[in-house]
């Protein structure tokens, strides 16, 4: 099986040693007044985001935070959400980002597993922050609000002004090694509780510059300790890749979720100037593009279907748009090929990662022939090993074949915090166990069908979920459509989906009978759909994932009683 190198790159990258804020301080070096951050009328020039968290970083040590314990951000996207995020990796802390949205309960019980002692919050969140009512709490700092994360009118402003932290006189650096927690963050919880992922600073650091080397163009670099920085190699270059300190980027996936956490000091090592979207409203994030000459943004399949469905979009300027980003989820083909239409110039790329491997695991080549086949997620990123084992811990299957994704790299996670025994099952001998199912073909590019844990046995065979949603999407009836498995007497398990249906379809039995076929006549009989339900809108996470535990719920909820 071949393996893809970007034309010009090394098969391998070197690692510099030394902890995130290394990344930043190399590139507050580099491009000291390039604006870095750009949220509404406000600016943030990369010195200025260094000295910021610097800070940040002395205000929270004179406060007692400690090195190694944990600091909390409860926040919307904003650019204060980067500049304190910072500020905590260079106190010497560990962050734990949370879902603004979390409600009181949740909340609380993620921040005392994360044995949080201070928190940023925001006007917006301060109030379920106080009916969290989390032990060990030692101090709150109230973030300003801003264009990306406006405050409401009766918002709760008690805390330590944000304000009040940026008057201290900067300090060094904490000194912390590769080896120290720099993150623990929350698994996405679509398919149970949520876990907390340690994160080490030398997975962190390699994750960004396995990422920004290859979007770059560019090899690692520290010329002494406590900098590191990326270097164009020329030969290497693309119409497509990223002209380092020279690019704009908008930031949309959210920041506590590792596509949107870790994007961050992506887009630091680039020198990128990150305009901050905030809630995605898909006409201020097509004025936005416009405006600022946007050449690289991220999304979601669900992101980019509302995209898509903008009445008008296709008039738009996005001509700037050089690089295309889909993520958190596989993207069906059919709405890939709307993006290329979308977006002229643009080069449309997938990736596949999880929290546990920090980010990122693979990524396509930045070319706008890419050689991509269509419905892959792309070839391993340098220095990431993956393997396609059968289920169970069984042993590598044949190219071709399908199984469960394992993954090595210096990217791969420490496992998870108070859990030794749920660690020990999902990493093993430097391996990480995904739990998704996907195959290669002979040319290496990684294909996904789906969660272990959302195949369903129907019969006796397995069926997989993604390749039935893929052929819904092909049906120009449908907007979005999810499949799960529900229980049935006679056959163990049935494939059963739920559908959101473009505008002006009628969402009926006869659309429903007609979707069946569609499906039925291009796969086996034990795969056809035996159910079709019509919903609204499909439940997502906010990094843009179907919630398939709500369907189920939902089907379980609705589902006839004996």
């Amino acid at each position: 099986m071949k393996r893809y190198v970007p034309e010009g790159m090394p098969e391998s990258l070197t690692y510099p040693e030394g902890p995130l804020g290394a990344v930043l301080a190399g590139s507050a070096r580099r491009y000291p007044d390039r604006i870095a951050l750009r949220d509404g009328e406000l600016t943030v020039t990369y010195s200025e985001l260094y000295v910021s968290s610097l800070r940040i970083a002395q205000a929270l040590r004179e406060r007692g935070v400690r090195r190694g314990e944990t600091v909390a951000l409860h926040q919307p996207n904003s650019a204060w959400f980067t500049v304190t995020y910072f500020g905590v990796l260079l106190a010497g802390a560990v962050v734990t980002p949370v879902n603004p949205a979390l409600p009181p309960l949740a909340l609380r019980d993620q921040l005392e597993e994360a044995a949080a002692v201070a928190v940023f919050t925001h006007p917006s969140t301060r109030a379920a922050l106080d009916k969290a009512d989390v032990a060990g709490l030692r101090l709150t700092v109230l973030v300003p609000a801003s264009d990306a994360a406006p405050a409401p009118a009766d918002a709760d402003l008690s805390g330590t002004p944000l304000e009040e932290l940026l008057k201290t006189d900067p300090g060094a650096p904490e000194g912390v090694s590769g080896d120290d927690v720099a993150h623990l963050s929350f698994t996405g919880g679509t398919t149970g509780r949520s876990k907390a992922v340690r994160v080490l600073h030398r997975n962190l650091v390699a994750n960004v510059l396995q990422m920004g080397s290859w979007r770059g163009a560019a090899r690692p670099v520290s010329d002494e300790p406590g900098y590191i920085h990326l270097e164009h190699i020329p030969e290497a270059q693309t119409p497509h890749t990223l002209a380092i300190g020279e690019s704009t980027a908008v930031a949309l996936a959210p920041m506590f979720h590792a596509m949107g956490l870790v994007s961050q000091s992506v887009s630091v090592a680039t020198g990128l100037t990150v305009v901050i979207a905030g809630r995605f409203d898909p006409r201020k994030f097509v004025r936005l593009v416009a405006e600022h000459g946007v050449n690289t943004l991220p999304g979601s399949p669900a992101l980019f279907h509302s995209l898509l469905a903008l009445p008008g979009i296709e008039d738009a300027d996005l001509s700037s748009v050089k690089l295309v980003n889909s993520g958190a989820a596989p993207i069906d083909t059919n709405a890939l090929k709307q993006l290329h239409g979308l977006f002229p110039n643009a080069c449309i790329v997938e990736g596949y990662g999880l929290t546990e491997a920090t980010m990122g695991l693979t990524t396509h080549p930045l070319l706008r022939d890419n050689p991509v086949p269509l419905g892959s997620v792309g070839a391993p990123l340098f220095d990431t090993d993956l393997e396609i084992r059968e289920l169970g811990c069984g042993p590598v299957v044949p190219t071709g074949g399908t199984g469960e994704v394992w993954a090595r790299g210096p990217q791969i996670a420490d496992g998870y915090e108070g859990h030794p025994d749920l660690t020990a099952e999902q990493f093993q001998n430097g391996w990480l166990r995904t739990g998704d199912i996907g195959r290669f073909d002979e040319d290496g590019w990684l294909y996904l069908i789906g969660r272990a844990k959302d195949m369903l046995i129907y019969k006796g065979y397995n069926v997989y979920p993604g390749p039935l949603e893929e052929l819904l999407h092909q049906h120009p009836a449908v907007a979005s459509a999810s499949v799960i498995g529900a229980p049935h007497a006679a056959a163990g398990e049935i494939p059963v989906a739920y559908v959101v249906a473009r505008p002006g379809q009628v969402a009926g039995a006869e659309l429903a009978a007609e979707l069946t076929e569609f499906v039925g006549g291009r796969v086996a009989p034990y795969q056809r759909i035996r159910e079709i339900h019509f919903i609204e809108a499909l439940p997502v996470s906010a990094a843009g994932k179907i919630l398939k535990t709500e369907l189920r719920q939902r089907h379980t909820a609705s589902a006839p009683q004996d």
